[in-house]
């Protein structure tokens, strides 16, 4: 909205062309998502607390957690729409990646909402069940993959690329690619749902994660880097970063409140929405195999739990002392927020190596 209106006084006003730079708006697009969510934070995590929308903490989990119960929850309310303002502000509202984005994110965010509603409000202790949770993250995620394939402007926009291979480009078809989105949205959603169990661990990486393909979508978007780069040349992909640095700065604005001890968890609204939305923007710019590195403690989490479940059910042991991974280390005696701090290291280490991999062809 205030991109389209500066453009109106482009030319007549001094300064108003600085706001058609993409990296310009960006970082608008940071500031007011986080300087948004620490102005609406605090009333909002109040009006949580005076509905005792409170976390239920699990018994059979580590004993440090059980100080957290009733601790305000649904706090990734706070994520989405500080993200969407921010996104609105800042964004060529008529890209349709934009919008296509947007859709997805928060139709996984409505889904998160509803199992929260049911868990914490009607207090039904199953929330929804999870058949149906996945069947509706199931519809979301193909509608999402099959926009995607059939609104296709280029071929580039539907083929596989790989890492550190030059000349690699293999076209997809429809089964391949909407096989291969429909897996990272809704694998994706999972995984950060997964890592969302301590305070600040799931939103440090998710923010630096969404910056870094911010990175990769203004590369794409820019068809001289594209090609210097030798990445795909995803015609409107540029837009995205808006919407990248919108989320980083929500993130952001988010752990100001999420950090240990935590006064409020973002919840399933919160990890189920960001998931998506990090794994639609992994597709749209064709980076699925390096958001999977960039994203490993996700990845790494959801596979303790995979490996958990299949070691228990298939020999009646073990691998971890708990699943997902982080409550391993919390169980083997590691402080929580050591923990957090090393897992946002690891984090960190990931991106970097996987922003490395635009310059390595």
């Amino acid at each position: 909205m205030l991109y389209w209106l500066t453009q109106q006084f482009a030319g007549r006003v001094p300064g108003a062309h600085v706001f058609a730079y993409l990296t310009f708006r960006a970082i608008l697009a940071i500031i007011s998502a986080l300087v948004l969510s620490l102005v609406v934070g605090p009333p909002m995590i109040a009006r949580l607390s005076r509905y005792q929308i409170g976390q239920v903490v699990r018994d059979d989990g580590p004993v440090s957690h059980l100080p957290k119960a009733g601790t305000p929850t649904m706090g990734g309310t706070l994520i989405l729409v500080t993200t969407l303002v921010s996104t609105l502000l800042w964004a060529e509202l008529s890209n349709r990646l934009v919008w296509t984005v947007l859709a997805v994110t928060f139709a996984f965010g409505f889904i998160g909402f509803y199992d929260d509603y049911l868990k914490l409000v009607v207090r039904n202790p199953t929330g929804l069940a999870a058949r149906w949770k996945y069947l509706w993250q199931s519809l979301a995620g193909l509608a999402t993959a099959a926009t995607l394939y059939f609104t296709a402007a280029d071929p580039a926009e539907t083929m596989l690329y790989l890492p550190f291979v030059k000349n690699f480009r293999e076209p997809l078809g429809a089964v391949g690619f909407i096989a291969i989105a429909y897996l990272m949205i809704v694998g994706m959603s999972n995984a950060v749902n997964l890592t969302d169990g301590l305070d600040g661990l799931a939103i440090m990486p998710a923010a630096l994660l969404s910056a870094a393909l911010g990175i990769f979508a203004y590369a794409s978007g820019n068809a001289v880097f594209a090609h210097y780069l030798q990445i795909p040349d995803i015609r409107g992909a540029g837009e995205l970063l808006i919407f990248c640095g919108s989320l980083a700065g929500a993130g952001l604005g988010f752990l100001w409140f999420n950090s240990y001890p935590a006064q409020v968890f973002m919840g399933d609204v919160g990890a189920l929405a960001i998931g998506a939305a990090i794994g639609v923007l992994a597709v749209i710019v064709r980076q699925e195999l390096v958001a999977l590195w960039m994203g490993g403690v996700f990845v790494l989490e959801t596979a303790s739990v995979i490996l958990q479940v299949a070691s228990f059910k298939l020999t009646g042991k073990r691998i971890f002392r708990m699943a997902p991974i982080h409550h391993h280390f919390e169980l083997k005696g590691w402080a929580e927020p050591k923990v957090i701090v090393r897992f946002w290291i690891i984090s960190l280490l990931l991106v970097l190596s996987g922003l490395a991999t635009l310059k390595l062809r």
